[in-house]
């Protein structure tokens, strides 16, 4: 099958968005550097495509595809870091039956670097989650989640760096509140901490004692919440702190037309974006980081058919 046949890539947002105020300081040439950031939240152990007589996404997802797609963007830019936002596990008998083997066996093979937890990735426990960990070829990241008193105790980090081709960038995680989402005979002695409070801590640590050129936050606390305002998300993180080039959100399921631009709390420039759930979209931002301080972002949205 011919690739056309079966990808309808569909940009979104071509508008570029100059942006300035970015650290160069790990910069050794004249030449502008390239990142694709490709990512996906909330897949529920969707592996298959859906069926053809789907009411809303007939053919559409599957992993098989959403591989296809990334090797092919890996061809046209080798300088990719591909991520997840969490709810990786529950919602086919995949994870029924497996309990997460197969979700991070597949992934590892994708060459996924690294993810953030979801509130239904406790639902085996923390200890099934535990129990799956060597499966994953990839780590995982969460700041506000303290496992202290736990299996995952110096297995989860608060954050992780990566150098892209000269380009170093730091990416943390955030995970939801637990209470009333996950029982605690599941999450077990896992603390919930204040994301926003967080977010400024790691922001400030990747950005001022790492020199990271590029902030990036993984998280699960939803992108925005109509009826609860005033709960916290990503939205309201994008506004509340500074030194964060771009949020990739989950856990409310969001199918954004493009990524959202939004002000910081020092009036700069943070990209939020996600793309809803169930594997049927690849999400994809592209950084391109010119030598005299200034980068250019680009985002898209990748809809697997």
């Amino acid at each position: 099958m011919k690739r056309r046949d079966f990808i309808h890539h569909t940009a979104v947002s071509t508008a570029f968005l100059g942006l300035g105020g970015l650290s160069l300081s790990s910069f050794k040439s004249n030449e502008t550097k390239h990142l694709t950031v490709l990512h996906t939240n909330d897949v529920h152990s969707y592996i298959d495509p859906f069926p053809p007589n789907h009411p809303k996404s007939p053919n559409m997802g599957g992993v098989a595809r959403r591989a296809a797609l990334i090797e092919t963007i890996r061809k046209e830019n080798p300088n990719v870091l591909l991520l997840d936002a969490g709810d990786i596990f529950q919602g086919t008998p995949y994870f029924n039956y497996y309990g997460g083997e197969l979700e991070f066996k597949l992934m590892s093979m994708m060459r996924y670097d690294l993810a953030t937890l979801g509130n239904h990735d406790f639902d085996n426990s923390i200890e099934g989650l535990y129990k799956q960990m060597p499966n994953a070829n990839f780590d995982f990241v969460s700041a506000n989640y303290d496992f202290k008193n736990t299996v995952l105790d110096g297995i989860v980090k608060p954050y992780k760096l990566f150098n892209k081709n000269g380009l170093k960038v730091g990416v943390f995680g955030l995970g939801v509140a637990l209470e009333g989402l996950v029982d605690k005979k599941n999450s077990k002695e896992t603390v919930y901490n204040d994301p926003v409070a967080v977010s400024q801590d790691m922001a400030r640590i990747l950005k001022k004692e790492h020199h990271c050129d590029l902030v990036i936050c993984l998280s699960h606390i939803g992108y925005k919440y109509k009826d609860e305002p005033e709960k916290i998300c990503d939205v309201k993180l994008a506004g509340l702190t500074q030194d964060i080039d771009l949020i990739i959100g989950g856990h409310t399921h969001t199918f954004l037309d493009k990524p959202t631009v939004l002000k910081n709390a020092v009036g700069k420039d943070v990209i939020v974006n996600q793309v809803g759930c169930y594997g049927l979209n690849l999400g994809r931002v592209d950084f391109y980081l010119e030598p005299d301080t200034s980068k250019t972002v680009r985002g898209e949205t990748l809809i697997i058919v």
